[in-house]
């Protein structure tokens, strides 16, 4: 409750704050076409304000002489973007000319001018401007070239809604644009000292997946093999991964001795039945504890070439498998064993991981990190 409170007092002030704006202070600070919406709101709930009467007429005056003034340098201009900024231009007044028109005695007063034929004029003009820009950067054929004229088309686009011509040259100048990956199946290492088979058809369609859902760059688009063949893809670059190594690491052991005693009772004398005498010896034993650690190691080496063949980049995605564990033994005494030692000489020993387990995890941590190496790359690119 006391949330929706706070919001409900945050929009009051919002709106207080934009409805104390001064249209007289706007137009003395020459901030003409915003005078002009403010008063145009305002003369609405108080149509015969004359003090509002007088700024709108003169904010508005001077509001269309800096925007056809705009227009006739613009004019002049040899730049191809005029019509462009032309366009702006008039789309300003004409914001004008609907914030006036909304109240009828308003309009009346300051009798404004309808610019809508010239922002159908001047919209064609623009798009055609963009669309010729674009045709120019098509012609350089290259990558950066297409990609700025899908650019250029898009914002001809804008000026001429559904021009099917325009459509046409923006999914052209994308195809061109576009580099298209192929993913090669993943070559993995021989695992000839091991009985276990890795689901790699598994790990290249997710890869692929994950790829094509997030690729980082709107003109960079990946396929599998089989599917660019089928598809008969245009193929600008491959990208090769590859097992290098897959290290399964040997125990190694550090063994430490440590001498323990405790003072206990050895021997108790009863003279009579409340009358016990205790004597105390010193017992003694030593605590073999072995630190037993393993390290395994596998490296996946990641390539992309172009369609010649070439060797564009290279990388190394490296992982590391550390397994330990302590135990141990003692001879001597048991009484020499406090609760500490006691605990360490019961743990029970932990078996290491399997061949399988430890491929398993190397393997999927370098296939997790596959995708942001591979998009890393092409985001650069």
């Amino acid at each position: 409750m006391k949330n929706k409170l706070y919001t409900t007092f945050i929009l009051a002030a919002v709106t207080f704050l934009v409805s104390c704006k001064s249209a007289s202070k706007l137009y003395q600070k020459g901030d003409y076409d915003e005078a002009v919406t403010v008063a145009a709101k305002k003369l609405q709930k108080d149509p015969t304000n004359k003090s509002l009467q007088s700024t709108i007429i003169d904010a508005y005056r001077f509001a269309v002489n800096d925007h056809e003034k705009n227009i006739a340098n613009y004019s002049a201009s040899n730049n191809d973007l005029k019509w462009e900024w032309m366009y702006n231009e008039y789309a300003s007044l004409q914001n004008l000319y609907d914030a006036i028109y909304r109240s009828p005695q308003v309009y009346q007063l300051v009798n404004p001018t309808d610019y809508s034929s010239y922002l159908t004029t001047y919209a064609e003009k623009a798009g055609d401007a963009r669309y010729e820009r674009g045709l120019t950067l098509m012609g350089k054929n290259d990558k950066q070239s297409f990609k700025n004229a899908y650019s250029e088309f898009q914002a001809a686009l804008r000026f001429k809604p559904g021009d099917i011509g325009i459509m046409d040259k923006i999914n052209e100048a994308y195809n061109d644009a576009v580099t298209n990956v192929v993913l090669l199946p993943m070559n993995h290492y021989d695992f000839s000292f091991s009985s276990y088979n890795y689901d790699y058809t598994n790990v290249d369609e997710r890869l692929i997946r994950d790829l094509k859902n997030n690729s980082g760059n709107q003109f960079i688009k990946f396929y599998s093999a089989v599917e660019a063949r089928s598809l008969n893809i245009r193929v600008d670059n491959y990208v090769e991964m590859q097992f290098m190594n897959m290290t399964i690491g040997r125990f190694n052991d550090t063994k430490k001795t440590r001498e323990v005693s405790q003072k206990v009772v050895t021997k108790e004398i009863v003279y009579k039945p409340d009358s016990v005498v205790k004597v105390y010896g010193t017992v003694k034993a030593k605590i073999i504890t072995t630190q037993r650690s393993m390290h395994s190691e596998g490296s996946l080496q990641i390539s992309v070439r172009d369609a010649e063949g070439n060797r564009l980049w290279s990388d190394i995605l490296k992982s590391n498998d550390d397994w330990y564990t302590e135990f141990a033994t003692y001879t001597g005494d048991e009484r020499a064993l406090n609760d500490n030692d006691k605990q360490i000489v019961n743990r029970k020993q932990e078996k290491p991981p399997s061949e399988e387990e430890i491929i398993n995890c190397m393997t999927e941590e370098m296939n997790n990190n596959l995708p942001y190496k591979i998009r890393e790359y092409f985001i650069r690119f």
